[in-house]
Formats: structure tokens, sequence, C-alpha cells
């Protein structure tokens, strides 16, 4: 079947909250009735050329190196002849542009400057090495008021007020039902306690590493303008080009707010964007 841009024959892969009703979308683990809930380890669960568009946005970094490489082959797989692959992730070039900036500017003493450096640094390096939810990143979002808010809702757009709106509204209550449940349901405590005492076990701290390391938060690779076009073309994609959030091969791309917002507000602003098309083969 032709590439006609329906909708239906467009498919959004780790999903998350974001996502048009009138698409398909998957994800790794999905309450929404709009979502399909499947492993993307294990490939992508359609059949060969079933799609217009597959896509998918700070997913892929998520990945071994490998299992980027075949999670890419199965995105080739599954779209149609001249469909369209979008594919969004951090953009590592970016980053690391901003942290020589903000390097350059810290050892100049210039105000403010420090703080931007302490940010970028977590945005380089914090969700490759962190050991537990969140990371140092949460702890840096939790101050109040945050120092550079200003440079850090820059970096990572409607987040920043996501974060820091919802620790606001959410610290815990000194009373109220949670800590009367506490007071008549000891064994609540009884298993609280026993879940602190085996932190102490031997192995049981790089148990509970492991299982955060391979909880899917971490990211495992990152990407810029070259390696990520080269892994394209290695899965045979072809007119492979960068995009910005609202221009695409897919028609009328915006009205479909996955990149960007009803406003026109960029949803990841630290975001690299690269379309690629599945060749057509004349038999």
């Amino acid at each position: 079947m032709p590439v006609d841009f329906n909708p239906s024959n467009m498919l959004n892969l780790g999903c998350g909250k974001r996502f048009n009703p009138r698409w398909c979308n998957v994800d790794f683990v999905s309450s929404e009735p709009d979502v399909i809930s499947y492993d993307l380890t294990k490939g992508i669960p359609f059949p060969n050329n079933r799609f217009d568009v597959v896509y998918h946005s700070h997913v892929l970094e998520h990945f071994s190196r490998t299992q980027a490489g075949i999670f890419i082959a199965e995105c080739f797989r599954v779209l149609k002849p001249e469909g369209v692959l979008r594919i969004a992730v951090p953009d590592l070039e970016q980053i690391a542009a901003h942290y020589l900036q903000c390097l350059q500017s810290a050892l100049k003493g210039e105000p403010e400057a420090e703080h931007d450096y302490d940010w970028i640094m977590l945005e380089l390096l914090d969700q490759c090495v962190r050991t537990s939810g969140g990371g140092e990143m949460k702890k840096y979002l939790r101050n109040s008021p945050v120092p550079n808010a200003q440079f850090v809702r820059k970096r990572i757009g409607r987040f920043f007020d996501i974060i820091t709106n919802s620790h606001l509204s959410h610290r815990p209550a000194k009373s109220g039902w949670k800590t009367i449940l506490k007071t008549i349901i000891p064994a609540a405590k009884i298993k609280r306690s026993a879940s602190r005492m085996m932190k102490y076990f031997p192995g049981e701290k790089n148990r509970r590493l492991g299982k955060f390391r391979n909880s899917g938060e971490v990211h495992q690779w990152m990407y810029d303008r070259f390696s990520l076009p080269r892994m394209l073309k290695m899965s045979g994609f072809t007119d492979i080009t960068a995009r910005d959030p609202h221009t695409s091969y897919i028609p009328d791309w915006s009205s479909y707010c996955l990149d960007t917002d009803p406003d026109g507000a960029v949803y990841k602003p630290d975001s690299l964007y690269i379309e690629a098309k599945k060749p057509y083969v004349s038999n």
C-alpha cells in the first residue's frame, strides 16, 4: 500500500504520556487505553511494511549501542517503502558546546556562571551514571529557588515547571491518614524496617544497584549529527536529514503536538531531530 500519512498508520514508540490518540502508540508500561504495553527490547510487535511513519522521542539513548542498532532495524522493517522515521534524542553536540561555553564563563568568574556550569555537567553526565531515581538532577531541581532557573528552564523547557511545581505541591504532610495508618498497622512498619535491614546484607546493595541500572531510566549512549545518521544509513535508510521541532517530511507535523505544544513551545529543547526514509525498491 502507498504511503498516505493517515494517522492510523503512524507509530509512536516509547510514547510515555506524550501521544496522539489517532496514532498507534506503544510504551514499555501503559495505563492508557490508547497505548499498547510492550517490551521494545524484544522488537516491535507489528508485521513488515505496516506504517507510514515511525516516531520515537528520547527513547533510543536508553538502549545499549547493540540494542539501538537492532531497534533501528526493527523501525526499518515495520515502515512501508517511502515511509518516514523521525527520531528525537538528547543532542550530545549541543550539550558539549554548552559545557565548553559554561566552563569558559566559570573560569572567568562571570556572575551565575558557576551555577550554569554545575547544571550542564549534570545534563552531560548524570543520567548516564546515576544510581538512584532522578539522580543529582532531582536534587538540584529541589533547590528552592533554583539558583539559575532561567538557564535551566531554557535547557529543559516545560519540564522545569512540571518538576519544580510537583516537588512544592507534594511535600509530605506531617499528619493525616498516612500517619494514622502507620500507628494502627504495625506490619507496615515491620516491612519497611526489614527492607532497610536488607541493605546491609552482603550483595544486597549490588543487587539493588543492578536492578536500578537495568530499569530503563539510565542513558546508555548519546548521539550527534554524525553518529545517528550513520546508524540509520547502516540500517538501509536514505534521505537522512536534520530537522527542527517544527519541520518534517510528515505533512502537518506540528498539528500532532509531539515535539511542540499547541502554543508552539518546544517540548524538549535539548533535542537533536533526525528524519530518514525507507527507500522504495522496484521488483
